[in-house]
């Protein structure tokens, strides 16, 4: 066991399961538990202690209902949520460059603790790995009405987490081999918008100084539609839309709640937008901790000092049908209501008709919504970076046959696997396909050293987007092909114009 100091006390860690060579420690708060007098507010520093702290296990994880393979799940008397993991290769001194993990799941669900966020693979690389935990649900993002005149409780305290996170590694990493000067910062999904939105509020400003987005999702909310779902959930708990009303009811009454208006709206097909993947919280912009939706500040140069990567998958909502928590359409009725209800042009669906001549009502669904949530925000993202003067990757992950030759779905979280090196954990075969063949490791391979390059370099090995577009890289198991495969959804969304939404 090796020890480390930081600023609130001495830790110590344990050689990683999976190579000896790497100390992973687990577990150490980088803020005070956000309950009792700082629940809904910004995050406090974190009590120091006494002695050596023994960080062999992952800290509790936020108040959610989700129970995840190979993951902890929350109890009502967790507290202590807000903690962070590192694994390391080295010691003070050795200056590494840092990439801090930001998970996703809908803004209500997920941990640093799940499998296929070890780090231990890019720590073997020569990185200094970092994966948190943060606020999530209404604890997290959830409007909360002034509780005085002048007592506002902040939005997005998610995301003010993830700042204090990344404040800990600002004034810690050195201890354990990082170079705080050389941060990235990643996310795939609900945590990749949470980076976009990183790279635009000025708190998080000079914290790190590049970026990973995988699949980020087009989903944040206008203040106006946070404070209906605050009514919403204030009501399903029995309580007032009030502070007053809302810090009495206990985080599981109001998880409850959350997940029983979501519910509700999964069952009316009349109550339009939300219907169809009921993620009833996101990140408010229009407020002083947000002012614009990344997208938009993006595309006025806020973040052009940042150097950006993103990624997507080709069939993004195929698992979200597979586990099911997406709407089935059955018949082209329901799918001109879709339609109508993003306010879709019928020339974008007659495209993607074209395009899937033999697909299925609910096949034409999943790939216009699976683009519009994910696919074209995603690209959009790093084209409005690139355009406004930021050095910008964009690569799409495009994997039909596994390393065995087996057909499987390039859908949503199928590419974090391998960018973390962890195929080979059998709690993330459903997201892969089955067991990896040579050829899917090969493939894991590829995209962890791109990972590390770009943390260490900002080049992960293929040249960056101009702005007039440029070439995109394909990860797939059969071949790498630079640029062009799977670029034909594109085309429709150019001339329809792509909505935000806001749940």
């Amino acid at each position: 066991m090796r020890t480390y100091a930081t600023k609130t006390g001495a830790v110590t860690g344990r050689p990683a399961e999976r190579d000896p060579a790497i100390v992973v420690l687990r577990g150490i708060p980088y803020a005070a538990p956000p309950f009792g007098p700082g629940r809904f507010r910004a995050p406090r520093p974190a009590a120091p202690w006494d002695g050596v702290r023994d960080c062999a296990a992952f800290g509790p994880v936020a108040p959610q209902s989700a129970q995840l393979p190979g993951a902890p799940s929350w109890s009502p008397v967790d507290e202590d949520v807000l903690s962070l993991n590192i694994w390391t290769p080295g010691g003070g001194g050795d200056a590494l460059p840092v990439l801090v993990w930001i998970h996703g799941g809908a803004y209500v669900f997920g941990s640093s603790a799940q499998p296929d966020f070890d780090g231990t693979a890019l720590a073997g690389h020569g990185l200094v790995v970092v994966t948190l935990n943060y606020r999530l649900g209404f604890e997290g993002f959830g409007h909360v009405p002034p509780a005085g005149s002048s007592d506002v409780p902040p939005d997005n305290r998610g995301l003010l987490d993830q700042i204090a996170a990344l404040a800990w590694v600002r004034d810690n990493i050195a201890a354990f081999g990082g170079d705080a000067d050389r941060v990235t910062v990643a996310g795939q999904s609900s945590g990749a918008t949470s980076v976009a939105c990183l790279m635009v509020m000025d708190e998080a400003r000079g914290l790190f100084r590049r970026a990973v987005a995988h699949s980020a999702v087009n989903a944040c909310a206008s203040p106006g539609s946070a404070a209906r779902t605050t009514a919403e959930v204030a009501a399903e708990a029995g309580v007032s839309a009030t502070y007053e009303g809302l810090v009495s009811a206990s985080p599981k009454r109001l998880v409850d709640a959350s997940d029983r208006v979501a519910e509700s709206y999964r069952r009316d097909p009349g109550s339009g937008q939300r219907h169809y993947d009921p993620a009833v919280y996101g990140p408010v912009a229009g407020g002083p901790t947000l002012p614009l939706d990344p997208l938009t500040a993006c595309a006025q140069g806020a973040a052009r000092d940042i150097e950006l990567m993103v990624c997507h998958t080709t069939e993004e909502y195929w698992l979200l049908d597979a586990v099911g928590s997406c709407a089935t359409l059955l018949d082209a009725g329901r799918l001109d209501r879709f339609a109508a209800d993003f306010q879709l042009p019928p020339a974008l669906m007659d495209a993607y008709r074209a395009r899937m001549p033999r697909a299925s009502v609910q096949e034409l669904f999943l790939a216009v919504y699976g683009d519009l949530l994910f696919g074209e925000y995603s690209s959009r993202l790093a084209e409005v970076h690139a355009r406004a003067g930021g050095r910008t990757r964009l690569a799409r992950f495009v994997r039909q046959r596994d390393g065995r030759g087996k057909p499987v779905r390039a859908w949503h979280c199928a590419d974090i696997p391998f960018a973390f090196g962890t195929v080979d954990d059998e709690n993330v075969h459903f997201l892969i396909g089955g067991p990896p063949g040579e050829a899917d490791r090969a493939l894991a391979s590829r995209m962890t050293r791109a990972w590390a390059d770009f943390a260490a370099t900002g080049d992960p090995g293929w040249p960056r987007l101009t702005p007039e577009g440029g070439p995109v890289r394909i990860w797939d198991t059969a071949r790498e092909m630079p640029t062009g495969r799977e670029d034909a959804f594109r085309a429709p969304w150019r001339e329809a114009g792509l909505p935000l939404l806001a749940p």
